[in-house]
C-alpha cells in the first residue's frame, strides 16, 4: 500500500500527539525543537515555552545530551520530570549515518504493567546504590574518553548501544591502549551504574589464591582461613560489573571454573557446600592473542567463546595519530591541576616527534612522557613544552637528555628505558620481560605500575 506525503504527516502527527506517552526531540544544540501536548502537560508548562530551550532547562540532569555526544541509548530507564518518577527511553537520530538530533519518550502502562515493569526494574536498580566513596565503583564515563578519530567515534558508539544488555564483553587492545577505562565508561553507561564495578587482574595474583580471590571462601577451609570466611570478587559484583583484566593469563585449572559460572551463574565458595547464584555482567579484557593461546593449549577455546560475545578491539595509538594533539592537550590540563603547574602546550617541533614515534606502550606511555616534559620544562622555567624535553623520543634516545637529572632520576629513566625496550622485544609478555630482566615477575609488576608503562 503506498501512502501520499499527507497521508504519512497526518499518521507522524498522531504518533507524537499520543495522550498515552510524552515525546519530545532535540538538535545537536540539545535545544528543544519538538514536544508534544503530553509531555508540556508532564511539566505544567506552555507547549509553546518549550521549543529553543536547552534541554536541561526543561528536564535537569537529562541524559539526551549524552545521546547527541556520542549516541547512548537507553530503551528503558527510570527519570523524574517535574518531580514525577516515570520510565522513559531516549535514542539519538542518525541522518547519513551522522547523529542529526536525540528523542525521549515516557512510557505510561497500566497498572498491571506497570506493577511487572517495577518488580523488574526493582530488581535491577534496588534502593541500595554504590556509594561514590566505597571501593568498588565504576570511576569513568564514555565522557572520560579522549579521542576524535573515526575509531574511537565508532567503539563509543558501540559501547553505549551494549551498556544495557547482560552480553558477556571482551576487549582486546595492547597493553596501554586503556581497555579498563573502556570497561568503566560500558559499566557507567548502562543500568548497572549504580552497582558495584569491581576489578581483578588475573596476572597479579598468584595462582593458589586466585580462587578464593574470585569465589571466596568458608571459615576453616584450609589453614590461615579467615574467621567467618570471606566474600569473593564475584559476589562482591552482585548486579554490577565485574572486570576480568588480563583474562589470558588466567591459570587453566581457574579457566574451568571460570566457564562453569558463566554457563550457571552460580558458584561454591572454597570449601562450602551452598550454591551462590550471582547476577553480574562479566567484562574481560586480554592483550594477547587467544587465538593462538587457544593454539598452544593455554586457553581454553569454550571459555573463549562464552567470553567473546561482544568483541571490542581498541586500535593502537599508532593508529590513531590523529588524536595525539587532543591526547596532549588533555593530559596538559589534568597533570597542571595534579602537579600545580601553568604549561600551556607543546609546540610543533614536539608534535612532529610525538607523531612520528610508534607508541609501543600507547596512551599510558604518552601520558607519562607528557609528566615527564612539564616537570622538565617547569625547573627551565618554561610554559611550552619544546623538543628537547621529550629524550627518550630523540636520536639516540638516553645519551641525548638534558644534563639537569639527579643521579636517582637518571638511573630511574634508564630503568624505565630498559624496562620498555625489553617489553618490547618479548612481544609485551611479562614472564619473558622478567626473565630478560633477571628479575622476579612481582619486581616487573611494581616498576611497571611505578613508571606505568603499561
Amino acid at each position: 500500500m503506498n501512502m501520499n506525503d499527507k497521508q504519512m504527516l497526518y499518521i507522524l502527527q498522531h504518533m507524537i500527539e499520543n495522550p498515552y506517552m510524552g515525546v519530545l526531540y532535540i538538535d545537536t544544540s540539545c535545544q528543544v525543537i519538538l514536544v508534544n501536548q503530553t509531555f508540556a502537560d508532564i511539566l505544567e508548562v506552555n507547549r509553546e515555552s518549550l521549543i529553543g530551550k536547552h534541554v536541561n532547562e526543561v528536564i535537569p540532569r537529562s541524559r539526551l545530551p549524552y545521546t547527541i555526544l556520542n549516541g547512548e541509548t537507553n530503551l528503558c530507564e527510570l527519570c523524574c520530570v517535574n518531580h514525577k518518577e516515570m520510565v522513559s527511553m531516549r535514542v539519538p537520530i542518525y541522518n547519513d549515518g551522522e547523529i542529526v538530533g536525540a528523542m525521549a519518550k515516557t512510557l505510561f502502562l497500566d497498572m498491571g504493567a506497570a506493577q511487572i515493569m517495577v518488580q523488574h526494574m526493582t530488581s535491577l536498580l534496588d534502593s541500595t546504590p554504590v556509594q561514590k566513596h566505597g571501593k568498588y565503583y565504576g570511576k569513568y564515563t564514555l565522557n572520560d574518553i579522549v579521542g576524535n578519530s573515526q575509531n574511537i567515534v565508532r567503539i563509543k558508539s558501540l559501547c553505549a548501544r551494549v551498556a544495557n544488555n547482560i552480553s558477556n564483553v571482551l576487549i582486546i587492545g595492547e597493553s596501554g591502549t586503556g581497555k579498563e577505562l573502556f570497561a568503566h565508561a560500558i559499566h557507567n553507561s548502562g543500568y548497572r551504574r549504580n552497582k558495584p564495578f569491581v576489578r581483578i587482574n588475573c596476572a597479579c595474583i598468584p595462582e593458589n589464591l586466585l580462587e578464593s580471590e574470585l569465589f571466596g571462601y568458608e571459615e576453616g577451609s584450609f589453614t590461615g582461613a579467615r574467621k567467618g570466611g570471606k566474600i569473593g570478587k564475584i559476589e562482591l559484583a552482585y548486579g554490577g560489573t565485574i572486570f576480568l583484566d588480563e583474562i589470558g593469563e588466567l591459570p587453566l585449572m581457574m579457566q574451568a571454573k571460570l566457564l562453569s559460572f558463566l554457563q550457571e551463574r552460580e558458584f561454591e565458595r572454597i570449601g562450602g557446600n551452598e550454591l551462590i547464584q550471582s547476577d553480574v555482567r562479566v567484562i574481560a579484557a586480554t592483550n594477547t592473542n587467544l587465538a593462538e593461546a587457544i593454539a598452544q593449549g593455554n586457553f581454553r577455546e569454550d571459555l573463549y567463546y562464552r567470553l567473546n560475545v561482544v568483541s571490542i578491539l581498541l586500535p593502537p595509538l599508532k593508529n590513531r595519530l590523529e588524536d595525539i594533539e587532543i591526547l596532549v592537550n588533555h593530559f596538559i590540563g589534568k597533570l597542571n591541576q595534579k602537579l600545580g603547574t601553568v604549561i600551556e602546550g607543546v609546540d610543533e617541533e614536539s608534535f612532529s616527534l610525538l607523531k612520528s614515534y610508534d607508541w609501543p606502550g600507547n596512551i599510558r606511555e604518552l601520558e607519562n612522557l607528557i609528566e615527564r616534559a612539564i616537570n622538565l620544562a617547569s625547573l627551565d622555567g618554561q610554559k611550552i613544552i619544546q623538543a628537547q624535553y621529550f629524550p627518550t623520543l630523540q636520536p639516540g634516545g638516553f645519551l641525548n637528555r638534558p644534563l639537569k637529572l639527579s643521579l636517582n632520576q637518571a638511573i630511574e629513566d634508564l630503568e624505565y628505558h630498559m624496562i620498555r625496550e625489553t617489553l618490547k622485544k618479548n612481544n609485551y609478555n611479562k614472564a619473558a620481560t622478567a626473565r630478560s630482566l633477571d628479575i622476579h615477575p612481582s619486581v616487573l609488576y611494581r616498576k611497571l605500575k611505578k613508571y606505568e608503562v603499561i
